[in-house]
Parts: C-alpha cells; sequence; structure tokens
C-alpha cells in the first residue's frame, strides 16, 4: 500500500521528478513533509529530519560502499560523514527506470569556502582524520578499484592523448581561436607532464605504493565538504578508491592552486600540507611523490578531452574562459616547483 501521497515542493519539480521521488520513496519507513531540489540531489523533510535523496545512472556498488564505509569508519571514532538509510526491506539502494537511488541523512550547514585559507586548512587537517581513520579500516569488506599503482600508466596516457589533440587541431578545416590558444600551450604543458612522470619515476613511489594504501575520497573539492557551526563534514562518497593518501591532498592542491586565491604560492600550498601533517604525518617519500602528481597538467588534458573527444557543447566562451584560466599562471609554477624542492630538503 502507497505510504507517500501528497507533499510540499520548495521550488519547480516536475511531474515526471514527484511521480519518482514517490515511488522510490514509498520503499523507505518515512513520511515526507517537503521537498526540494539541491543540485543534482533532493533534500527531504520529514516528521524527524532532513535526509538527502539522492539519484546515480550507474554503479549499485556506490551506495553499498559509502554505507559500509561510514559504519566502520564510525567503528574509528570518525563521525564526519552522512549515515546511510536502508529500505524497508534493509537495501542499500532502489533502482528505478534504469537509475539507482539512495538516501543519507542531509547535514545541514554551508559548502566550505576554500578560497579562504583558514577553511582550507580545516578541511586539510579533516582529510588526515578521515585517511587516519580509513587506514584502520579492513579493506577487504569494500568492493573499491585500487588505483595505486597506475600512476605512471596514467600520466603516460594523458601525454598521449595530449600529443593527439595537437593532431586533431591540425587536421581541422577551421581552426578558431581556442583551437590555436590550446595547441600553442601544447608543448608547454606536454614537457611539463614529462617533467612530472620522471620526478615520479625518480621517486619511490614504486615500492612505497604496495604497503601504503588507504581509502581516498578521490573528489575532495568545496561542494563535498559542509561547514556546519565549527565543524566540518566530508559528503558524497561514491568516488571513493584504494590509492596513496597524497592522492586525495595531491588533488586539493593541485586544485586550490590554479585559484586567484593562490595563484601557485608555495607558501601557501605548505601551510595546507603542514595542516594535514598535523594529525597525519608524511614521510618525505611521500611529499616527493605528491610534487609529480600537483604539477602534473591534469586540468589542460581534460580540457582538451572535453573539447575534442567528448565535444562537449559549451559555448565558446565558457572554452576560452577556462583555458585562459589554465594557463594564466603557467609562469609561477616554475617559482611553486623551486620552493617545494627546497621544502624537501629542510623537511625533517
Amino acid at each position: 500500500m502507497e505510504q507517500i501521497k501528497n507533499f510540499n515542493t520548495t521550488n519547480d519539480l516536475t511531474d515526471y521528478e514527484i511521480s519518482m521521488i514517490k515511488n522510490v520513496m514509498n520503499k523507505y519507513d518515512v513520511t515526507i513533509n517537503c521537498i526540494e531540489k539541491v543540485r543534482s540531489a533532493y533534500k527531504i523533510k520529514t516528521e524527524n529530519e532532513f535526509l538527502c535523496l539522492k539519484r546515480i545512472k550507474h554503479g549499485k556498488m556506490k551506495p553499498i560502499n559509502g554505507s559500509i564505509l561510514v559504519e566502520e569508519l564510525k567503528k574509528n571514532n570518525f563521525n564526519k560523514v552522512p549515515e546511510y538509510i536502508r529500505t524497508k526491506n534493509n537495501k542499500f539502494f532502489v533502482k528505478y527506470k534504469g537509475f539507482i537511488f539512495y538516501v543519507i541523512k542531509w547535514i545541514s550547514g554551508n559548502e566550505c569556502t576554500m578560497k579562504n585559507l583558514d577553511e582550507a586548512v580545516n578541511c586539510a587537517k579533516l582529510l588526515g582524520e578521515f585517511h587516519l581513520a580509513s587506514s584502520k579500516i579492513d579493506k577487504r569488506k569494500l568492493y573499491l578499484k585500487d588505483n595505486t599503482k597506475n600512476w605512471n600508466k596514467i600520466f603516460t596516457k594523458y601525454l598521449s592523448d595530449i600529443k593527439n589533440y595537437k593532431e586533431i587541431i591540425n587536421n581541422k578545416t577551421t581552426i578558431n581561436e581556442f583551437d590555436r590558444l590550446y595547441e600553442k600551450n601544447i608543448e608547454y604543458f606536454y614537457l611539463r607532464g614529462i617533467f612530472a612522470l620522471n620526478l615520479l619515476n625518480q621517486s619511490s613511489y614504486y615500492k612505497f605504493n604496495y604497503k601504503n594504501k588507504t581509502i581516498c575520497h578521490d573528489s575532495y573539492y568545496y561542494q563535498n565538504i559542509i561547514k556546519k557551526e565549527n565543524d566540518y563534514y566530508i559528503v558524497d562518497l561514491d568516488s571513493i578508491v584504494i590509492n596513496l593518501k597524497i592522492y586525495d591532498l595531491g588533488k586539493m592542491i593541485n586544485r586550490l592552486m590554479y585559484n586567484s586565491h593562490y595563484k601557485w604560492d608555495f607558501s601557501k600550498a605548505k601551510i595546507l600540507i603542514e595542516a594535514y601533517n598535523s594529525v597525519n604525518k608524511l614521510s618525505l617519500e611521500e611529499l616527493e611523490i605528491m610534487l609529480a602528481h600537483i604539477i602534473f597538467p591534469r586540468k589542460f588534458w581534460k580540457l582538451g578531452k572535453k573539447r575534442y573527444v567528448k565535444k562537449k557543447d559549451w559555448e565558446e566562451s565558457k572554452y576560452m574562459h577556462k583555458l585562459k584560466r589554465i594557463i594564466r599562471l603557467n609562469h609561477k609554477q616554475q617559482k611553486f616547483i623551486e620552493a617545494y624542492k627546497i621544502y624537501l630538503y629542510d623537511f625533517v
């Protein structure tokens, strides 16, 4: 018998969405009072609390892994993640019309503002705490992809792609402003990628990754970190993988360095590294490996893939804005590398 009949909506939901939500939420033992769409998720108000309904296209193991991880993290006194809610039949998710739906508790707060260095420091510490707790978990309980040994293969593949984008541009009958600017910068980013690959090959990466694996978030960005009063919480565990802990930290630092508030300023990266290190110790070997990870031109490769492979339907102005944002700080990257190497030399 259908338990959910009517509920209020605080913004425009299509008839299809309303029908979809009713069918999915009938599988859960909740009474909906109100629902609103927030980004790609749905915020549900019940009689007692707020919940989050998420829809994904594929990957039924994502809610299973997330639920198991949260339970295991709490056993290790890490509670800064949302609780997963099971269906009336104790299932992790609901399948409906080709999609997978699952429900977690809603954490009321604001997305973290990583442009603020103080908040970014707190996020770095939170990441360290997360890795520390997840390192104590028996990873065999989860069904996760292990990317630990693939960094060199990934770097090599991306470099090959960048060379291929140059061929695609040269074979075009009509070359526009974006093509010319992207092609002009290919040599710089290709050489930067070769430099990063050489750093990786010269580091302790190949022997280090056999015994230092942990569970990584893989999408540790501002929208997945919620600040509630003075506490920070990690949400969206859909992308978790097995990797080195510096994988998450390096991605976080790389992303911030392109921001106008950071501008490849190593003094700010150092603050973030030391914030993480204050709760989860880093070794000299890890820092050497992380430099290769930080400076690899992943953003340049990714934009080229969206343009020349996926052919993403963006306005030309959006493509140009993203490209200019990537290349505008090229001249500061070398100073970043030099300062990082001095830091490694003095690291104790």
